[in-house]
């Protein structure tokens, strides 16, 4: 991907004022507590939304509202969409986020205004009556929260020294995983009542989103001299150069594969316990177990990792290590088809994921192609997170419409080997 901090097309950029942490060093000694404590609900806000909705509450939604026999097609056909939006809306919030220019700063008020209107959509997505309608909404939620977590993903390059970007990584990571887990937790408990979730997803989201605004105000953008905004310069943030910015290509690449990986098998667990496990109507029940046993992995792994990591002064091998944990875990199913299975991929997965969570963010931040547009560059790498999330029922449905399912475990375990192997070229961090 390039960075906007170039000069194509022969336009003359602009200098930006350097991000905080350089123009305050003596900020950088610490990290502020409040900020620290309040990261963690806020990611894990947006994360509730997008591991309720799309495995659990929008399956379901579909399966109720189209029949047993069109749901994965149909499933697959709106997560495409929704996939799409997310991949356009995030680097566009971020360069959007970059040249705000208010008293309030550059990320609080789309973190505000994406709140508000994914809040809407929800409600938009519960009354939702036919295929055209159930798109339209889902995109919306995809595009407005979007546009609330890719400001939200530049506080950390923004505000938090390079020192402890560990330990904050796996604040976020935690923050990340608990409100994936979570959001399954409450989807199978609201599944009779799907309305009534998207309505408090939504408002917890927005009022959380807020808090997190007013507790941690940022300075003034308003005197911040931005670059002039090339259109083919943005345009080409969509590609990740392996030229220009080796290290950034690769770790985006690295992330893109291991999150694929994982969410085509864990982001349609719902049909896989459904119908591959056989358990049909009780599957819903067993989501809240298989998100428990995941979280037990996750915290262990999760507190561990970061901290750690920030002690040694190494990332590359905590990812790749999780990565084929993560390989592992997925495969286990295909040998080991029944609820055993299930339950021993959930915590082995979910120990690997939490350590890759809590190491890869710190990573990443530290190979950013530019400290002129945090919040572009962490859209276009977020890519490689909400994709996964949202685009995995649609390439799983297609799998399983051609292959039948056992087929998953192998395929999500292999693209997530390929995800740990590529992490090794990245050479200016440990």
């Amino acid at each position: 991907m390039t960075s906007s901090s170039g000069n194509p097309g022969g336009t003359t950029a602009i200098t930006t004022a350097p991000p905080s942490h350089q123009t305050a060093p003596e900020a950088e000694a610490k990290t502020p507590r409040r900020l620290m404590a309040s990261i963690a609900p806020a990611t894990f806000s947006i994360s509730l939304i997008w591991g309720a909705v799309p495995s659990i509450l929008l399956a379901l939604q579909v399966q109720q509202a189209f029949g047993e026999d069109a749901k994965v097609a149909v499933l697959a056909l709106v997560s495409t969409f929704g996939a799409f939006a997310a991949m356009i809306a995030q680097p566009v919030a971020g360069a959007l986020s970059d040249r705000t220019r208010s008293r309030f700063g550059k990320r609080a008020p789309w973190i505000v205004l994406g709140s508000l209107c994914g809040g809407l959509a929800l409600i938009g997505l519960a009354f939702a009556s036919n295929l055209v309608f159930l798109i339209l909404a889902w995109v919306m939620v995809q595009i407005s929260f979007n546009f609330a977590q890719a400001p939200l993903s530049a506080i950390m390059p923004d505000r938090v020294p390079r020192a402890v970007r560990g330990t904050f990584a796996a604040i976020l990571g935690l923050g990340s995983m608990f409100g994936s887990l979570g959001g399954q937790i409450l989807a199978s408990s609201f599944s009779k009542n799907i309305p009534a979730a998207y309505l408090l997803l939504g408002g917890f989201a927005i009022i959380i989103l807020t808090l997190f605004v007013v507790l941690n105000p940022d300075r003034s953008s308003t005197d911040t001299v931005v670059e002039t905004f090339v259109v083919r310069s943005f345009a080409h943030t969509f590609w990740v150069s392996p030229v220009k910015h080796p290290d950034f290509f690769w770790a985006f690449t690295s992330r893109l594969l291991t999150y694929t990986g994982y969410f085509v098998v864990v982001g349609y667990k719902l049909y896989i316990l459904q119908d591959y496990i056989g358990l049909g109507k009780d599957a819903i029940a067993l989501i809240p177990v298989v998100g428990l046993v995941s979280l037990g992995g996750l915290l262990f792994s999760t507190l561990a990792a970061g901290k750690l990591s920030d002690h040694l002064g190494r990332r590359k091998p905590f990812v790749f290590v999780s990565g084929l944990v993560v390989a592992t875990a997925l495969f286990i199913p295909s040998v080991l088809p029944s609820v055993t299975g299930m339950l021993i991929m959930a915590g082995l997965a979910g120990f690997g994921f939490g350590c890759f969570q809590a190491v890869d963010a710190a990573l990443i931040s530290e190979v950013l192609p530019s400290d002129r547009s945090f919040a572009k560059d962490l859209g276009v790498v977020n890519m490689a997170v909400t994709l996964p999330q949202i685009l995995a029922p649609a390439f799983a449905g297609l799998i399983v419409l051609t292959f039948g399912y056992a087929l998953l475990f192998p395929v999500g375990a292999a693209i997530s080997i390929l995800g740990a192997i590529s992490v090794i070229p990245v050479q200016s961090v440990k």
